[in-house]
C-alpha cells in the first residue's frame, strides 16, 4: 500500500468504542491484519522486482555476448564471458525463490483471514438467522460484506502469487530480451491486484474504524 508508513495496531485509540468484543473485535483485528499483510506483500514485491531486474540484466548481457560470438568470424578474438556468471545468475534466482517463499506465507495467512471471516459469518447466521443481525456491527456493513471483501482480497493475491511463481520459473530460461521485459513488467504492475483491491482494503479499514470517516 503506497503512502502507508507502518502496521496498523488494534488499540483503544482506534476503536469505535472502548469495548469492542465478540464478532466486532475479531473483524476489526482481521482488518488490521489485512492491512499489515498487504504492506508486507508490497515490500516483498519491491524486493523481488529488484532481484528479477538483476536476472534480466544478466540474461541480456549473456545473450549479447553469445550473439557476438555467433556473428564473429573469429570468435577467439572476442572476450570470454566473465567467470562465475552462471553462479551469479543462480544466486539471484535463489534470492527470487526466497521472496516467493515469503509471499506464499503471506498468502497463506490471507487465506486464514478469509476462513476466519467465513467462520464469523457462519456464527452470525447461527445466532441471528440468514438475514444476520438487525443492526450493523460498525457503520453500515453486515458480516456478509466483510466475508465478501476478504474473499476478493484473497483471490486477487492468490492469483498474483501464481503469476509471480510463473515469472520465477521462466525468467532465467527466457531466450529473448523482449520476453524477459514482459515478465519483468508483469511482476512490476501486478495485474491481479488492481486498484480495486486497494479500494476494498480502504473500505474495510473505514468500516471498522481504522480510518476516520
Amino acid at each position: 500500500m503506497e503512502g502507508e508508513s507502518g502496521d496498523i495496531m488494534v488499540t483503544s485509540a482506534n476503536r469505535k468504542c472502548s469495548a469492542v468484543t465478540g464478532s466486532a473485535r475479531k473483524i476489526k483485528d482481521n482488518a488490521a491484519d489485512w492491512h499489515n499483510l498487504m504492506l508486507r506483500w508490497e515490500k516483498l514485491s519491491e524486493d523481488g522486482f529488484n532481484t528479477a531486474a538483476n536476472i534480466v540484466n544478466m540474461r541480456i548481457s549473456q545473450s549479447s555476448q553469445q550473439q557476438l560470438v555467433d556473428e564473429s568470424p573469429s570468435p577467439s578474438s572476442l572476450p570470454s564471458a566473465p567467470a562465475g556468471g552462471a553462479a551469479e545468475l543462480q544466486d539471484e534466482c535463489h534470492k527470487l525463490q526466497d521472496v516467493i517463499d515469503k509471499m506464499v506465507v503471506v498468502v497463506t495467512k490471507m487465506e486464514h483471514l478469509m476462513t476466519s471471516q467465513r467462520g464469523i459469518q457462519d456464527l452470525e447466521e447461527f445466532h441471528f438467522g440468514p438475514g444476520g443481525r438487525k443492526f450493523p456491527l460498525f457503520h453500515t456493513w453486515n458480516t456478509k460484506q466483510f466475508e465478501s471483501s476478504s474473499g476478493v482480497l484473497w483471490e486477487a493475491f492468490s492469483q498474483e502469487l501464481k503469476l509471480k511463481q510463473t515469472v520465477l520459473q521462466e525468467l532465467a530460461h527466457t531466450a529473448t530480451s523482449d520476453l524477459c521485459m514482459v515478465y519483468l513488467s508483469c511482476w512490476l504492475h501486478q495485474p491481479f491486484t488492481p486498484p480495486q483491491a486497494r479500494l476494498t482494503l480502504e473500505a474495510l479499514l473505514l468500516e471498522t474504524g481504522h480510518r476516520p470517516l
